[in-house]
C-alpha cells in the first residue's frame, strides 16, 4: 500500500510563508489528481488546492493568490507553497491523492499541523 509522507508543517506569524510537501512511498500507476486538504478544530475537513497530471490547478476561494500548489509527476510529489499566511489559516494540512483511472480508492497522510499567530 503506498503511503503519502508529509512535511513542512509548524509555526509562522501573519504574513510568513510555508512550503508543505508530500511524497509518495512507491508509484501511483495511472491518472490521479493530487492536492491539500485541511482541518480546522472544530471545522470539517475543506479543499484547498488540486492538481492534475496535466497541471490544472483549483484553489479554494479563501487561498486564492496566496497559496500555489505544485506537481512532480516523476516522484510522485505535490507541494503547496503558502504565502501571507493568516491566522485562519490555522489547521492540520492533509496531503491527498485521488486516482482516476484505473479507479481505486483515495489516498490521505496522516497530517500535519500548520499554526499561524496573528
Amino acid at each position: 500500500q503506498v503511503q503519502l509522507v508529509e512535511s513542512g508543517g509548524g509555526l509562522a506569524q501573519a504574513g510568513d510563508s510555508l512550503t508543505l510537501s508530500c511524497v509518495a512511498s512507491g508509484s501511483i500507476f495511472g491518472r490521479y489528481i493530487m492536492g491539500w486538504y485541511r482541518q480546522a478544530p472544530g471545522n470539517r475537513r475543506e479543499l484547498v488546492a488540486t492538481v492534475t497530471d496535466m497541471g490544472s490547478t483549483t484553489y479554494a476561494d479563501s487561498v486564492k493568490g496566496r497559496f500555489t500548489v505544485s506537481r512532480d509527476v516523476a516522484k510522485p510529489e505535490v507541494k503547496l507553497q503558502m504565502n501571507s499566511l493568516k491566522a485562519e489559516d490555522t489547521a492540520v494540512y492533509y496531503c491527498h491523492v485521488h486516482r482516476v483511472v484505473p479507479s481505486a480508492g483515495d489516498l490521505w497522510g496522516q497530517g500535519t499541523q500548520v499554526t499561524v499567530s496573528s
